[in-house]
């Protein structure tokens, strides 16, 4: 299958990601839709895969996948630019098979971004970022940056995990992410609910009935606050 130029039956790292993926701004609000469409099929947030913070920090907002598994990556959106780190638990490149990052998957974040690469949040407890694949792109820059990797032979698959991880931030269609909620749910997700949300249209009673009839605007209040997405 081809995701935008990208093969996802080929080896794909986070180079190829990044010269697929969008400006900072399109990727934020793509972000903050797979949220909101998974705070209403999914009233409890421990069972979420995907979550939106538009209050992380007092100037960052952030986007997280976490899908249960060990796999997970973070996305910091500030005036400085946008900031991605991912983390597959079966890369030859974790950090845990290293004894640290792998060589030049951080080395050249610059010094604007650094206090995301030693962000507690993104480290285990003792201090290590947890990281396998990361991009970065500054306000004004015309592209994602990557470092200088050597990534090791993984014929066929991903050696970074960066294209599993970041699959559904190539292919940003509602399509897309209607397949993959139906399999990771396990219940029919209407597609037009779906492209409601992802054109950025205000959350309304019937979006929220088509999506999810046990459930209605008051019961998602805190979400809708925390993203920052619109209501009617």
């Amino acid at each position: 299958m081809r995701v935008r130029g990208v093969r996802l039956d080929e080896r794909v790292t986070i180079h190829d990601v990044a010269r697929q993926l969008p400006e900072a701004a399109v990727l934020r609000e793509h972000c903050r839709s797979m949220a909101i469409v998974e705070a209403v099929l999914s009233p409890e947030w421990e069972h979420r895969c995907h979550s939106f913070d538009d209050r992380w920090s007092e100037k960052e907002s952030m986007a997280s996948m976490r899908n249960g598994a060990g796999d997970e990556y973070s996305i910091v959106f500030s005036a400085a630019g946008a900031y991605v780190r991912g983390f597959d638990h079966e890369s030859p490149m974790s950090p845990y098979a290293q004894d640290g990052p792998w060589p030049g998957v951080l080395d050249e974040v610059p010094d604007v971004f650094r206090p995301c690469v030693e962000e507690p949040a993104f480290s285990d407890e003792d201090g290590m970022p947890v990281v396998t694949a990361c991009t970065w792109r500054e306000a004004g820059d015309d592209r994602w940056r990557v470092g200088s990797i050597d990534f090791p032979q993984r014929e066929n698959e991903d050696p970074d995990g960066a294209g599993y991880l970041f699959r559904l931030l190539l292919d940003r269609s509602p399509e897309a992410f209607q397949q993959w909620a139906q399999d990771y749910y396990e219940v029919p997700v209407d597609l037009e609910a779906v492209r409601h949300i992802f054109s950025s249209r205000p959350l309304t009673e019937g979006v929220i009935s088509a999506l999810n009839a046990e459930i209605d605007l008051d019961d998602l209040v805190q979400d809708v606050a925390g993203t920052g997405y619109p209501t009617s």
